[in-house]
């Protein structure tokens, strides 16, 4: 397969705040050509495609860690920073709106991460490395 891009799309049922929060936090824009769009968003950064926001009128945020019966994530992102940036981003993705879902086990580890769910639930990590 010959690809010429690719996007991790987030499903939303409120496409507004979900776009907002992954705009700042990536440090991105909408495309311009979706700017009006009620169903789709391609964010940009640097002219490049870096995520993508759906409209989905029924979606069920997923449930990180899941229970039984729970909603199971089918995928997330991971965003890496530099260990002396880490306590910075964190502090970022929840002024953003995001929510603390795992603190790291051990901040002194030479790695780690922290788990995060967006406006619409999604999971996501900011990883020192």
């Amino acid at each position: 397969m010959k690809t010429v891009s690719s996007t991790v799309v987030f499903d939303t049922n409120d496409i507004e705040t979900e776009t907002a929060f992954w705009v700042a936090l990536i440090g991105g824009e909408v495309d311009e050509e979706d700017r009006d769009d009620p169903h789709w968003r391609d964010i940009l950064v640097g002219g490049e495609l870096r995520v993508s926001v759906q409209y989905a009128e029924d979606h069920i945020p997923p449930t990180w860690p899941p229970e039984e019966g729970d909603q199971h994530q089918q995928v997330h992102v991971d965003f890496n920073v530099e260990p002396e940036d880490f306590e910075d981003a964190c502090r970022e993705a929840l002024s953003l709106g995001a929510t603390s879902i795992r603190e790291p086990r051990d901040r002194n580890a030479s790695h780690g991460f922290h788990v995060f769910a967006d406006p619409s639930g999604h999971p996501f990590c900011i990883c020192w490395v």
